[in-house]
């Protein structure tokens, strides 16, 4: 059939079973917006209020459902504004595939009004990115990148149209698999890897399972349970790796990090064989990379063979998805016991909470972020569907949110994106619209995208926000408290009422300035039916900890000032 090269973009979509599109119109993608007025019975378009949150609804999309996210932006200003939410699906593993308007082909390299070259601008932030000039080549270029967006290590790919080729007329034919050696070339499981793993884990007296993000991404979380318990292996996750094991496990000992559990990060240098389940070995997890696991044999099972061996050496590498991995592991691994080991993680937990209690005496009849997260855990039972956006009030969720359910927490890891979480929770509510989907952000992170509660209200869709409020850039506060002589340089924040903000809106919001009404509040925000934001006035200098400062070994972790 005859098809314009919008049409076709719109068309190679739904191929590829597309149903929802975050994006921004403007002069060099009007074309591709013209046609789609004659497919919004197939496709939804969400119009978002900032380009950076069509990127970042797109990733909050693509992490509960699966499947690539996907956002169209005009050329010059409207591409350069996706460039974070690129860069952060990069480094986070996210499978996006964005759309750029571009000026007509004659009109390349003349500098023409809002032109960028954007190919050259995500190069190093994508997994491929292609220009079109020519409506011909959509199709076989729109099937390869959806094949490069989901194969492997998932990533964002960009495709820049020029305006010429949304208007040319060509025959459309569309073939959705395509070959792509490079991509789809399978390696064989390396037996002899396994057979060494297996031989190390079932001689083990005190292993170590670290999880992260690759084992949801391949859906392995039952897998990954069934290890646990057969080898009573104790298992703590990354950042991303949490709700890839509900955090009510007996044998889930919590997260590793620089603002991870105690347990988890000062037992890694005495387990002596550590498993590492789809994780990078991210320089926030080892911390002085020379004092890290110096008495395990390391187990490293990821799908990218670049995280291999590349920041720490490792006795078995594993080139495999997770799911794939372990499935060929479980036959293999003995029946075990290791109740003296499983009993350190108990022992430095007490530690934990006792510290934890100790700093809570010195609070006042105002909120802590902890009390905070806890009480919206105990409100929700740990079934909702958690954004969190970057800096303290990241920590606090990832650390007293109860996740009972996979890709249940959602937030920007390896780029710490403030601003993310108003748009991300866009997308996982759309993605997932019968279960409650709560943002959670401070008041720095939430003035970064903050107009995209207009498109919450423009959708209507029923998700919380909560925002607490400490008058600081909290997290960067924390360390110039702690490591530079109290100077809060630039981090004292004011902003506007956000109770008259939301109601410009047309949203409903509360308050709360005093603990003892917090539960309350919770639970009339919880029972509200529609969007409703909710900001929680928090102690202003209350610090996440454990923590791990900058340098140190994961056995050093401070449990206070």
């Amino acid at each position: 059939m005859k098809l314009t090269g919008a049409q076709a973009i719109l068309q190679s979509l739904i191929e590829e079973d597309v149903n929802t599109i975050f994006g921004y119109p403007g002069g060099a993608n009007m074309p591709l917006y013209d046609a789609l007025y004659d497919y919004s019975n197939k496709l939804r378009h969400i119009l978002v209020r900032h380009e950076q949150g069509a990127t970042h609804a797109a990733e909050g999309y693509a992490r509960v459902t699966g499947k690539p996210g996907v956002c169209f932006a005009t050329s010059g200003p409207g591409a350069t504004n996706l460039v974070t939410g690129i860069a952060d699906a990069m480094m986070d593993s996210v499978p996006l595939v964005c759309v750029t308007g571009q000026v007509a082909a004659h009109l390349l390299g003349s500098d023409a009004f809002q032109e960028t070259d954007i190919i050259g601008i995500t190069t190093p932030i994508t997994k491929w990115n292609y220009q079109i000039t020519k409506a011909e080549e959509i199709p076989s270029v729109f099937a390869k990148a959806f094949m490069i967006a989901q194969h492997g290590r998932p990533g964002p790919v960009l495709i820049d149209v020029t305006k010429n080729a949304q208007f040319e007329l060509f025959e459309y034919v569309y073939s959705k698999h395509v070959t792509i050696q490079k991509y789809i070339k399978k390696t064989p499981l390396n037996t002899e890897s396994i057979d060494k793993a297996v031989q190390l884990i079932n001689m083990a007296r005190k292993p170590y399972l670290i999880v992260g993000h690759g084992v949801l991404i391949s859906k392995a979380e039952k897998e990954l349970q069934t290890l646990m318990e057969k080898a009573s292996i104790p298992a703590a996750v990354t950042l991303h790796g949490l709700s890839s094991i509900p955090s009510d496990h007996p044998l889930y000992v919590g997260m590793v990090g620089m603002h991870g559990n105690l347990g988890p990060n000062v037992l890694t240098n005495q387990a002596d064989v550590i498993v590492a389940i789809g994780m990078r070995f991210d320089d926030r997890v080892t911390g002085r990379l020379s004092h890290y696991a110096p008495h395990a044999k390391i187990v490293h099972i990821d799908i990218d063979a670049s995280e291999l061996q590349k920041n720490v050496q490792v006795h078995v590498a594993i080139q495999e998805d997770a799911k794939t991995a372990l499935k060929a592991l479980l036959p293999l691994v003995k029946k075990q016991k290791h109740e003296g080991w499983l009993s350190s993680f108990v022992v430095q937990k007490k530690t934990e909470m006792l510290a934890a209690k100790k700093r809570a005496a010195k609070h006042t009849d105002l909120p802590t972020m902890k009390d905070v997260i806890e009480a919206l855990s105990n409100e929700t039972k740990g079934e909702a569907i958690i954004v969190a956006d970057v800096g303290q009030n990241q920590m606090f969720t990832a650390r007293y949110y109860g996740y009972k359910h996979p890709n249940s927490f959602i937030t920007s890891g390896g780029l710490g994106t403030m601003g993310f979480a108003l748009p991300a929770s866009i997308g996982a509510q759309i993605a997932a619209p019968k279960i409650e989907v709560y943002a959670i952000a401070g008041d720095g992170g939430i003035q970064m995208n903050i107009q995209e509660l207009a498109t919450v209200q423009q959708e209507k869709l029923p998700i919380k926000i909560i925002v607490m409020s400490n008058g600081y850039l909290g997290m960067v506060r924390q360390w110039q408290q702690l490591f530079f002589k109290k100077r809060y340089s630039s981090t004292p924040i004011t902003g506007p009422d956000l109770l008259l903000v939301a109601k410009a809106y047309g949203m409903q919001a509360a308050r709360v300035t005093k603990k003892v009404h917090l539960s309350s509040a919770l639970k009339e925000m919880r029972n509200y039916k529609s969007s409703y934001l909710l900001e929680v006035t928090v102690e202003q200098e209350d610090n996440i900890f454990p923590m791990m400062p900058a340098g140190a070994s994961v056995e050093e972790m401070s449990l206070e000032e």
